[in-house]
């Protein structure tokens, strides 16, 4: 798939690792230029030292922890203080708390909700006008197929997926006339540090099948470049997504906390 001729810059969170890391091959192999951010300063150098030896291509790099409340906003004056549009904005940065809710830390869980929702929608709302402006544009978000159930002992990360699917498809809608697009791409579980990250890694889900973020990447770059509204990445999840719009939420929260449990 070859580069879009109207646009030429991609904005990727989350991009010094997993998804966001194949993602950001994908637009570089495709000649785009590249703004990565992310709040692993040392990891986000090494990728783009990385990008520089695999593709020729210099990226420019912004440190930015997204669980601050004024996270995207130092992003997008970052990003105009260095003279630079963006046509393409991927949101992929976000994370999950693992464990039952009220045993739970408070404050990890609002930087959860401030990451995967708030820094989202004002990532979305400040590049997104400024792509409605142009008459141009394309934004990637990072869903789940998590948006789809209701999942004890990932209680919060499960309900933030929710609201980012919902939120990305009514935005669909709204900015069709306006030649910007909105796509959601809903992985299951993959093969990133998702789970170590979330406390999670000696779960059923953790040592499950595990996609490639490659394959994940590939799926959620050819949607975006075909201008879809959502895609969820691996035939097994297409049908456990339809499953859960016919199953009792009952029924499917308890699936959901056997797969959040130890196996030992």
């Amino acid at each position: 798939m070859s580069q879009d001729p109207n646009l030429s810059v991609a904005l990727i969170t989350g991009a010094a690792s997993g998804i966001g890391q194949e993602l950001a091959h994908l637009f570089a192999k495709d000649h785009y230029q590249l703004i990565l951010v992310d709040q692993d300063a040392d990891g986000l150098r090494k990728f783009a030292d990385h990008l520089r030896t695999v593709h020729h291509l210099d990226a420019t790099l912004i440190t930015q922890d997204l669980s601050q409340p004024d996270g995207a906003r130092h992003v997008y004056e970052a990003v105009k203080a260095k003279g630079m549009q963006v046509d393409i904005l991927v949101n992929d940065a976000g994370f999950g708390e693992y464990g039952p809710f009220l045993d739970s830390d408070v404050a990890r869980n609002v930087a959860v909700i401030q990451t995967n929702i708030l820094a989202l929608v004002e990532m979305t709302a400040l590049f997104g006008r400024d792509m409605v402006q142009r008459g141009k544009g394309r934004i990637l978000q990072l869903g789940s197929t998590a948006a789809y159930t209701p999942s004890p002992n990932m209680a919060v990360y499960s309900a933030t997926k929710s609201f980012v699917l919902s939120f990305s498809e009514a935005l669909y809608n709204e900015l069709q006339d306006f030649g910007v697009t909105v796509t959601t791409l809903c992985p299951g579980a993959t093969d990133t540090n998702f789970f170590e990250r979330a406390g999670a890694e000696d779960t059923r889900a953790a040592q499950g099948d595990l996609a490639d973020p490659k394959d994940v990447a590939r799926d959620g770059y050819e949607a975006l470049m075909k201008g879809e509204m959502r895609v969820i990445s691996g035939v097994t999840n297409k049908v456990q997504a339809m499953l859960s719009n016919v199953i009792p939420d009952g029924v499917v929260a308890a699936g959901m906390r056997k797969l959040f449990e130890s196996p030992n």
